[in-house]
């Protein structure tokens, strides 16, 4: 983990998990060459929050990540159909406290050559997942 890496594709995979809807909320990232090593993991607790907006914290937080990392090719990878469908323009953004984030997250997609971002099953997305659930329990000093 941490390996020096500048330029070429870089995968992305993200989650965002709250536990209650809106309750407590983590966002897991993690950061792969195109081999899937991992170069870098991002674990967080963002505090009282829906999943959604988890999950659109935690693809703004590998936009940011990612950026150290100069790609001249991205792909995200998340769990959440909704999300991705409404980055990729197939659903609206309705709800006010997610408007601001997908521009957010949509603007810094924009910054980048070449990216694209694609549903997977949670099962595909383990660390990620683990990461995000982990910022929750260790903010709650849960096992």
């Amino acid at each position: 983990m941490g390996k020096p890496f500048s330029g070429g594709h870089v995968l992305v995979y993200t989650d965002g998990a709250s536990r209650g809807n809106p309750g407590k909320a983590g966002i897991g990232v993690v950061i792969c060459d195109k081999e899937q090593n991992v170069l870098e993991e991002i674990s967080e607790y963002i505090g009282e929050t829906t999943n959604n907006v988890a999950e659109y914290r935690a693809l703004i937080s590998g936009l940011e990540g990612v950026r150290k990392y100069h790609p001249k090719e991205l792909e995200m990878f998340s769990d959440s159909e909704l999300l991705v469908k409404q980055i990729n323009g197939q659903y609206k953004v309705r709800s006010p406290s997610i408007l601001p984030l997908y521009k957010e997250a949509k603007r810094l997609a924009e910054t980048l050559p070449k990216w694209k971002i694609r549903h997977i099953p949670r099962e595909e997305n383990p660390l990620a997942d683990a990461l995000a659930n982990r910022a929750i329990d260790e903010h709650c000093g849960c096992p």
